[in-house]
C-alpha cells in the first residue's frame, strides 16, 4: 500500500501539510546520539520507566526533583550504589516513591556502563544500531535492562531522537486496518510485522521511521 495515500489522509486530518510537519517528532543526527552523555540516557530511561502506568504530567512536573534526588543520574555511581541509598530514595518526597522502579536505576546504569565499555559510549552503541532492526534493539534493551519491555523502550528511543516507530494504540489500529498486523500487540511477531511495514515505507518515501509512525497515527481518529 503506497504511503502517499496515508500521508494525504493524515495531512487532511491535521489541516494541511505544514500543520502536519509541525507535529512530527525530532530525529537526532548520528553525531548527536553519540555526543549525548550516559547520565542523560539513564535519566531518560528512568523517566520513561516512571511514566509507564502512571500519569505522565505528574512525572514531568516532579522531574527536577528526580534529577536532584538521583544526583544527575551518573551511571558509574548508580551501577554500584549501596542498598541504603535506594532505601532513602523510597522515602524521598521529591520523587514518586515506587521501590520497584527505583531499583531499575542501578540495573540500567550497569547496562549503559557495559555498553560504553564495549562501544566507547552508550550513544555510540545506539548510533551504530540501524533503524531497520529496531526489533533487535528493543530485544537487546529488554534483555540487558530493567523494565524496558512493552512500549517503554520505544518511548525512550523516541525521546532521545533515535529513529524508530512506536506501537501506540493508533498505530496498531492503522496497521491492522491496512492488513499489515495480525499479531498480539505485545508480541515479538507484532514488532516484526510493524518493522516490515515501516521499513517498506521508509524505502518508498525516504522519510524517517519516527515520522512515518507519527503520520500513520494521525490517520486514526475523528
Amino acid at each position: 500500500m503506497a504511503f502517499s495515500r496515508l500521508y494525504e489522509q493524515a495531512a487532511a486530518r491535521k489541516g494541511g501539510e505544514a500543520e502536519l510537519a509541525a507535529l512530527l517528532p525530532p530525529v537526532s543526527a548520528p553525531e548527536e546520539l553519540e555526543a549525548r552523555s550516559g547520565d542523560r540516557y539513564l535519566s531518560e530511561i528512568t523517566r520513561c520507566i516512571f511514566k509507564a502506568g502512571f500519569v505522565w504530567r505528574v512525572i514531568e512536573n516532579k522531574w527536577p526533583g528526580f534529577e536532584a534526588a538521583f544526583k544527575g543520574f551518573v551511571p558509574l555511581y548508580w551501577q554500584q550504589v549501596p542498598p541504603e541509598v535506594l532505601e532513602e530514595l523510597a522515602r524521598d518526597e521529591r520523587i514518586v516513591r515506587n521501590m520497584q522502579k527505583i531499583r531499575t536505576v542501578p540495573e540500567n546504569a550497569r547496562m549503559i556502563v557495559d555498553a560504553a565499555r564495549e562501544h566507547g559510549s552508550f550513544g555510540a552503541f545506539l548510533r551504530a544500531w540501524p533503524s531497520a532492526d529496531q526489533v533487535g534493539l528493543l530485544m537487546w534493551l529488554k534483555r540487558h535492562g530493567a523494565r524496558l519491555g512493552g512500549n517503554t523502550a520505544q518511548y525512550f528511543l523516541r525521546r532521545v531522537g533515535w529513529d524508530g516507530f512506536i506501537l501506540s494504540p493508533d498505530v496498531i489500529t492503522a496497521l491492522r486496518r491496512e492488513a499489515l498486523l495480525d499479531a498480539s500487540p505485545g508480541s515479538r511477531k507484532a514488532l516484526v510485522q510493524a518493522q516490515q511495514a515501516f521499513t517498506g515505507w521508509h524505502q518508498e518515501t525516504g522519510l524517517p521511521y519516527s515520522h512515518l509512525s507519527r503520520i500513520l497515527s494521525y490517520t486514526v481518529g475523528d
